[in-house]
């Protein structure tokens, strides 16, 4: 199968397209290196150093002899993203190539406007350069569980059958996000099923949830193949974040009250759910929804967790929540789709959790303490113009 992987430089889509060429596909990746970029705009690094695109490309060539294509451009270039999938011909877009942070997203009207602009329209111009070079190619769409919110009512793999006054219909599950980078992943799912249900399109949409760990059995056979492993408050995900956080011997930070709930899965568990999606397709017209996560935790329950797998004094700090969110509230997700197309998941581990310790102990005098602290407040609406006259 030819896999075209867009966002093919991140945190997933770089080990995503080893592992699929790992497992025989032909496989291109597409980048502009926009999250590259934005650790010069923070001013922070990966805690793991991560080496350039040719890097990676020769390093995966020399240790498997399997050859990745390789684009450079922008989704919002409507030629780009054409000439690109006329010119590699995929039989699956996997599309990762999206800001992905909701701080990011709520920093200041700046970049709000960027974060919309930037995967909304993105997103159109893959579905409408799908739907004129070839509806049969199938899209992988990483979508997020923050578009459901929290709501008090079971959350249904992407669709709800309703009934309203004596009469029944199946509809998409509605969504309450949390921030504007998850409002843009909202509006990519309605672009998408409005897609597939005009022009016959087939897409898997996968509401992923926050994904821990930094290793898979590709990235881990030489380290110019590493994948980047962020801690900051704006990019670090939550478990990663509160692993460093301890090595350093610094506060884990829990937004108070900590009973916030979230599902979570393995990243090596990402790479296989992608694998798994391309290999079985959605059919022509065929909206398709998969909830990515293998287990729920509270960010209180992290923590603590975290803690109790260190040797060491690990001390909790409940910081003021600079989000807009309920401290405690019903979760209950249900993610059976994936399971039956055969995914036998990696549930949190004592050995994972220890296994990250060692990553970023090897590289914590590359931590900027301050990168970890919150700065973006959810309930300041700011405009970057008016702060500079």
């Amino acid at each position: 199968m030819r896999i075209l992987v867009l966002g093919g430089d991140g945190y997933l889509g770089w080990p995503t397209a080893l592992h699929l060429s790992d497992c025989g596909h032909e496989v291109a990746v597409a980048d502009n290196y926009a999250r590259r970029g934005y650790d010069h705009e923070m001013g922070v690094e990966s805690l793991v150093p991560i080496e350039s695109m040719q890097v990676r490309l020769d390093a995966w060539r020399e240790v498997s002899g399997k050859t990745i294509k390789h684009y450079y451009g922008d989704l919002v270039d409507d030629h780009f993203t054409y000439e690109m999938i006329a010119d590699f011909r995929p039989d699956t877009i996997v599309h990762f190539a999206e800001q992905r942070a909701a701080p990011y997203s709520m920093i200041d009207r700046k970049h709000a406007v960027y974060t919309q602009h930037n995967n909304v329209v993105g997103n159109l111009n893959v579905l409408f350069a799908i739907q004129e070079i070839d509806p049969e190619i199938h899209l992988v769409k990483l979508g997020t569980m923050g578009e459901y919110g929290t709501p008090n009512i079971d959350i249904e793999e992407g669709w709800l059958e309703v009934t309203h006054n004596g009469r029944t219909d199946r509809m998409l599950y509605p969504k309450k996000p949390g921030s504007f980078y998850h409002l843009s992943k909202v509006h990519d799912s309605h672009n998408i099923e409005f897609a597939c249900r005009i022009w016959g399109l087939r897409a898997t949409d996968l509401n992923q949830g926050v994904v821990y760990g930094q290793e898979t059995p590709q990235t881990v056979r030489d380290p110019r193949l590493s994948t980047r492993f962020d801690y900051d408050a704006i990019f670090g995900t939550v478990l990663n974040r509160f692993v460093i956080q301890a090595v350093l011997g610094h506060p884990l930070t829990v937004y108070s009250p900590g009973g916030q709930t979230r599902g979570m899965i393995d990243i090596r568990d990402t790479v296989e759910c992608i694998r798994l999606a391309a290999e079985t397709p959605a059919d022509r017209g065929e909206f398709r929804v998969f909830n990515q996560i293998t287990e729920s935790y509270s960010v209180g329950e992290i923590a603590k967790t975290i803690a109790n797998n260190f040797d060491g004094q690990v001390e909790i700090e409940y910081v003021d929540n600079p989000r807009v969110e309920q401290g405690e509230h019903y979760y209950n997700v249900k993610h059976t789709g994936l399971v039956e197309l055969g995914l036998q998941p990696h549930l949190l581990s004592n050995t994972l959790i220890e296994s990250l310790f060692a990553v970023a102990d090897k590289h914590k005098h590359r931590v900027d303490l301050s990168a970890m602290r919150p700065t973006v407040n959810w309930r300041k609406a700011s405009n970057p113009l008016r702060e500079e006259e």
